[in-house]
């Protein structure tokens, strides 16, 4: 599967022949300058929750796209009546099949309120599983105990973890996440956008290294494939 970094925790990847894009928050980020979203032409947007870093260019990309939005019913509710025309709302727990394969939200410690101020619902994150490999995206969200579950039914390639601390979890328990997981392979988000969320990337690394783990983090604009 091909991934490509956005910035913050903006990323597109393949998946069958898709382009699913989560999160969308490219023209608001002062380190995604270098983007041009009029280029980002994804099939599926998934939104983990109503923050303005997650959802902030989600509108516009679906219009020019066409895309399919994947949320919530309140962000579904939401975004359809700023215009958007194809989304699919479904809520924690649920699991639904597309043409690149199924998706399954899950729950996440965080909370979820809308650009306006309304109510965003239940923040999520989301396991995508396909014949292509399973990936766990998991939004905002501090540790929870809720995590073991996914290591104990299924399996995962690889899993996108929030690093930057403060709001979310911090380098120390996403390498707790990633044992309770059941995955090694980890692609670091949500950290450095903001002072307040800056980290030691190096000294992140190494962490993950002497647990036994990897930790990616890629540079916004670039693309890595990882296979199954």
């Amino acid at each position: 599967m091909l991934i490509t970094y956005y910035g913050m925790s903006c990323f597109e990847v393949s998946v069958n022949g898709k382009k699913l894009l989560f999160d969308p928050f490219i023209s608001g980020n002062p380190l995604a300058s270098g983007i041009d979203i009029t280029k980002i032409k994804p099939d599926y947007i998934l939104v983990s929750h109503g923050h303005f870093d997650h959802i902030a260019d989600a509108i516009a990309i679906a219009e020019q796209s066409d895309a399919m939005v994947i949320s919530n019913y309140e962000i579904v509710t939401w975004l359809t009546s700023k215009g958007v025309k194809k989304a699919h709302p479904m809520n924690i727990g649920g699991k639904f099949k597309f043409d690149f394969g199924f998706v399954k939200l899950f729950n996440a410690a965080h909370t979820s309120s809308l650009p306006d101020g309304s109510y965003g619902g239940n923040a999520a994150g989301f396991i995508i599983q396909s014949d292509e490999g399973n990936f766990y995206f998991a939004g905002d969200t501090g540790l929870m105990y809720d995590m073991n579950l996914i290591g104990k039914y299924m399996s995962v390639d690889f899993a996108f973890l929030p690093i930057g601390n403060n709001f979310t979890m911090g380098v120390d328990n996403a390498i707790i996440a990633s044992d309770m997981i059941c995955c090694h392979k980890i692609i670091g988000m949500h950290y450095d956008t903001f002072p307040i969320i800056e980290i030691n990337k190096p000294e992140a690394k190494e962490k993950f290294t002497r647990a036994g783990k990897e930790l990616i983090l890629l540079n916004i604009g670039d693309s890595i494939d990882i296979k199954k």
